[in-house]
C-alpha cells in the first residue's frame, strides 16, 4: 500500500480524498494555486505545495509543477481527483514515466473514452447499444445534410472531444443545420482546442442514467448500481439520486451486468461511469467518464462501499475483495449540488462566506471545503458543497432532504439553495415524473 499520496486537486474533492487516505493510513500532499492557500484541503493535508498562480492553466493543469510536487514531497502516487487532470490521457503517461502511480484508469482507457466517437464504436462491438447517428466525424455541413435527413430531425451535433455540455447543439430541421453544425464547431474550438463533430438523434423525453463500475488487475469487474442524473441545466447535472425511480428491478439489472460485462472485457482498472439515456424502455450509451463521479457519494450511500478507498486498492495492485453477489443496495440517495451562483440569474458569487451551518442527522452528509471566514475564489467552478441524504424510501428521503435543506446556511455570498428547496417542493419531482428535459422547462415555461 502507499505511503503518501498527492492529491492533484482541490475544494472537496480534494478534502475527499484526503479523507480517504487519512482512513487507510496514507498520509496526503495538498498541491494549490496561491487563490486556494487557506483551503480546507490544505490545512488538513500533512504537507502542501503551491504550485502556482490562480490561473488552472497555471496551477492545477500545469503537469510540470505537479510531478515536481510529487517529486521533492516524496509522493508515491498521484490521485486526480475529479476535474481538472482526472481525464488527461497524457498526464497519466506522465506520472507513470516519472515513477508514480496514477490512481486512476490506464492511459489507454482514459484515451478511447476521451474521444466520444472512439468510445461509441468500442462499446458498440462489445454489445452496449447506441444512439442511433453518424459512424464518425462529420467533417462538413454538406456530409452533415443527408446524414441528419437518414438519422431523422431533430439531431444533436456534438464535439467529438466534449464534455460538459460544450460543443452540443440542436437542429430542429433542416433550416436549422447550418447555424447549429458552425455554431458547435466553433464552441468545440474554443472549449477544447478541437472542432471535429458528429451526429446523434436527438430523443425528446430521455432520461439520464449512469452505472457506475468498478475494476481491477485481476480480470474482475462490478457493477455498483445505477444512478438518475436527469435533473439538469444546459448538460450540468444539478440533483442526482439513486436508484432511479424510472426504472424497474429487470431494467436495472439488465442494464447494469451488461456494464460489468463490458469494463471486464476492455480490462478496465479502478472506478469508472458508464452513461446512457434512457426512453420507452431502451439505454443508448452515450459516453464513459473514467474517472470518480461528483455523484458517486450517492452510491456509496445505497451500497456502504467507499469508493475512493476501492479506487486506491485498486492502484495498489490489490484485488476488489468483492463479488458482484456482495453488492446489495439498500434504500434510497438523493444528491444536490450547491454551488456559489445567484439562484435566479446562475451568475457566479464568489466572496467571503460570512456564516456556514451545514444539516446534520441520520442519514445526512455534506460533502464541502466552506468554513466561516473562507473567500470563495473566482477563477473555478461555482460548485461549493454536495448535500448527500439517505432514507429507507425514497419517500423518507425526500422529507429528510427537504429537512435537511431547510437547516443549511451559507451566508455572505449568493448560492443556489433556494432553488433546491423549491425544486424538492414539485410535484413532478415528489412523484419521479421528469427527464432531462425537466429542469429547463420548469426555469423557462417558454423554452
Amino acid at each position: 500500500m502507499f505511503e503518501k499520496v498527492l492529491i492533484a486537486n482541490r475544494g472537496e474533492s480534494a478534502l475527499r480524498i484526503h479523507r480517504a487516505c487519512r482512513e487507510m493510513g496514507i498520509q496526503t500532499v495538498a498541491v494549490h494555486s496561491t487563490a486556494d492557500s487557506d483551503a480546507m484541503h490544505v490545512r488538513l493535508a500533512d504537507e502542501s505545495v503551491c504550485i502556482g498562480p490562480p490561473s488552472p492553466r497555471e496551477s492545477y493543469l500545469n503537469i510540470p509543477a505537479i510531478l515536481t510536487a510529487a517529486a521533492i514531497t516524496g509522493a508515491d502516487a498521484i490521485h486526480p481527483g475529479i476535474g481538472f487532470m482526472a481525464e488527461n490521457a497524457t498526464f497519466a503517461e506522465m506520472v507513470e514515466e516519472h515513477g508514480f502511480v496514477f490512481i486512476g484508469p490506464t492511459p489507454q482507457h482514459i484515451r478511447i473514452m476521451g474521444d466520444k466517437i472512439t468510445a461509441k464504436r468500442t462499446v458498440k462491438e462489445l454489445g452496449l447499444p447506441t444512439v442511433p447517428g453518424s459512424d464518425g466525424v462529420v467533417a462538413t455541413l454538406e456530409a452533415a445534410k443527408p446524414l441528419a435527413a437518414r438519422i431523422g430531425y431533430p439531431v444533436l451535433i456534438k464535439a467529438s472531444a466534449g464534455g460538459g455540455g460544450k460543443g452540443m447543439k440542436v437542429a430542429s430541421s433542416a433550416k436549422d443545420l447550418a447555424e447549429a453544425y458552425t455554431l458547435a464547431r466553433n464552441e468545440a474550438r474554443a472549449a477544447f482546442g478541437n472542432d471535429e463533430v458528429y451526429l446523434e438523434k436527438y430523443l425528446a423525453h430521455p432520461r439520464h442514467i449512469e452505472v457506475q463500475i468498478l475494476g481491477d488487475t485481476h480480470g474482475h469487474a462490478i457493477h455498483l448500481g445505477e444512478r438518475d442524473c436527469s435533473i439538469q441545466r444546459r448538460h450540468q447535472k444539478v440533483i442526482e439520486e439513486a436508484p432511479s425511480p424510472g426504472l424497474n428491478d429487470a431494467e436495472r439489472a439488465q442494464i447494469g451486468k451488461l456494464a460489468a460485462s463490458v469494463v471486464q472485457r476492455l480490462g478496465y482498472r479502478g472506478v469508472g461511469t458508464l452513461e446512457f439515456l434512457y426512453e420507452n424502455g431502451r439505454f443508448y450509451f452515450i459516453e464513459m467518464n473514467t474517472r470518480l463521479q461528483i455523484e458517486h457519494t450517492i452510491t456509496e450511500m445505497v451500497t456502504g462501499l467507499d469508493l475512493v478507498r476501492a479506487q486506491i486498492r485498486v492502484a495498489a495492485g490489490l484485488p476488489l475483495g468483492i463479488k458482484q453477489s456482495d453488492v446489495l443496495p439498500s434504500g434510497h440517495a438523493i444528491e444536490c449540488r450547491i454551488n456559489a451562483e445567484n439562484p435566479e440569474t446562475f451568475i457566479p458569487s464568489p466572496g467571503l462566506v460570512t456564516d456556514f451551518h451545514a444539516p446534520g442527522g441520520l442519514g445526512v452528509r455534506v460533502d464541502s471545503a466552506l468554513y466561516s471566514g473562507y473567500r470563495v475564489p473566482p477563477y473555478y467552478d461555482s460548485m461549493i458543497a454536495k448535500l448527500i441524504v439517505h432514507g429507507k424510501t425514497r419517500n423518507e428521503c425526500l422529507l429528510r432532504l427537504r429537512r435537511s435543506l431547510e437547516e443549511f446556511v451559507i451566508g455572505g455570498i449568493e448560492t443556489t439553495l433556494p432553488l433546491h428547496r423549491r425544486l424538492v417542493a414539485q410535484p413532478d419531482f415528489i412523484d419521479g415524473r421528469y427527464d432531462i428535459h425537466w429542469l429547463e422547462g420548469f426555469l423557462d415555461p417558454l423554452s
